[in-house]
């Protein structure tokens, strides 16, 4: 009987600890295909390379598992994964991650580990992005691993036609100490950025971006809520970004 074809990908770069975490989770329920960043590509969001050449190159990173290191973006690394490497293969899902810190709320914009799981969405598989809130190198994915797992068992066994794409977040805690797993809303939140200037050695400007998180946490059905209260949250997401409320309200734009 054939095994589920698991693409493993990921935007901390082929060498993270939180995706030697995610293929040891992938092998359990299927058989992973590691295409993966060659450097860190935190906070790229959606970008695809278009200026240069992309290289590909083959990596003995994981123990019996065929795995290749991408100059690109984690979009890119999808994009090649399904039209070049595994072309003439059935990608059965993708899963992303698992990033160290949040992806929860309005993160999601400028997540490359989301944005490579919405990239598979787009290219017709279902596909799970997986964050722990824990910035660490030094991070414990022991949680992670334990609520991954039962999140990729299901998410293989769900019979549904549409290509199903869930953001999940996991809160720093032991797994004995989180509650469970709850479907949430995204939650409100927003950046308040500061750059903080200052100069190189030769004199020239330059700013570096900082700042803090702002958020609704009171909403009990949104990922941060769930989070904050020690739960898994998982985010059904979707690359449709129309505001359907509002048609109707600019009607008269129309002429």
């Amino acid at each position: 009987m054939r095994r589920p074809r698991i693409l493993v990908t990921n935007d901390d770069g082929i060498n993270a600890p939180g995706i030697k975490a995610l293929v040891d989770i992938a092998k359990q329920y299927g058989d992973p295909f590691v295409v993966a960043p060659d450097s860190p590509q935190s906070g790229q969001g959606h970008a695809i390379t278009i200026t240069k050449p992309l290289f590909l190159k083959k990596v003995d990173v994981f123990e019996g598992i065929e795995a290749y290191e991408c100059s690109g973006t984690p979009a890119d690394c999808v994009k090649l994964a399904k039209n070049v490497l595994l072309k003439d293969d059935t990608i059965d899902l993708c899963v992303s991650g698992i990033n160290h810190g949040s992806n929860a709320s309005i993160n999601i914009i400028y997540s490359g580990t989301m944005s490579a799981a919405m990239e598979a969405s787009l290219e017709g598989i279902r596909s799970i992005g997986f964050s722990l809130l824990d910035f660490s190198f030094e991070a414990d994915f022991s949680a992670a691993k334990h609520f991954g797992s039962m999140i990729i068992e299901k998410m293989l066994a769900y019979n549904s036609k549409k290509n199903i794409l869930l953001n999940v977040n996991i809160p720093k805690l032991p797994t004995k100490e989180i509650k469970g797993i709850k479907i949430c809303e995204q939650g409100e939140g927003v950046w308040t950025e500061d750059f903080k200037e200052s100069q190189d050695p030769r004199g020239q400007k330059y700013y570096w971006l900082t700042g803090s998180f702002d958020a609704d946490l009171e909403n009990t059905k949104s990922d941060l809520w769930a989070l904050r209260n020690g739960y898994v949250s998982i985010v059904p997401s979707q690359h449709n970004l129309t505001d359907y409320e509002s048609m109707d309200s600019l009607k008269n734009f129309e002429k």
